[in-house]
């Protein structure tokens, strides 16, 4: 017998807020497909979100449609980050992506970074 490592595919998500927030950007970008959601090793807790615009789809990525959205996260991060939802929040002056991570075991202060046990 064997044992193998299991990773369903959930997927990310996005609140309306974040599609609207992502659209109203790629409207912006004509060379933009979607958006990407990477995680780096970072940050007081361990892993950092970053999110960039993605104009070529790379060859591990995994890509989620959100309300005609799309998602891109390379399959090694996506046991991190697996059943993720994105949303767009104002707070006053500022505004932000927030991750809603069901993976992530602590956060950090700031909210910038997290960790997994």
């Amino acid at each position: 017998m064997t044992a193998e490592t299991f990773t369903p595919t959930v997927g990310v998500t996005m609140t309306p807020a974040a599609v609207a927030h992502v659209r109203k950007q790629l409207a912006k970008k004509p060379d933009a497909r979607g958006i990407r959601l990477a995680i780096r090793k970072s940050g007081c807790s361990g892993f950092m979100y970053e999110t960039e615009w993605v104009t070529e789809q790379g060859e591990d990525d995994a890509v989620f449609t959100v309300d005609n959205v799309d998602v891109y996260v390379e399959r090694q991060h996506l046991p991190l980050v697996n059943g993720t939802e994105i949303d767009f929040i104002r707070e006053g002056l500022n505004s932000m992506f927030h991750f809603r991570n069901p993976n992530a075991t602590a956060e950090c202060g700031c909210g910038e970074s997290f960790s997994i046990s």
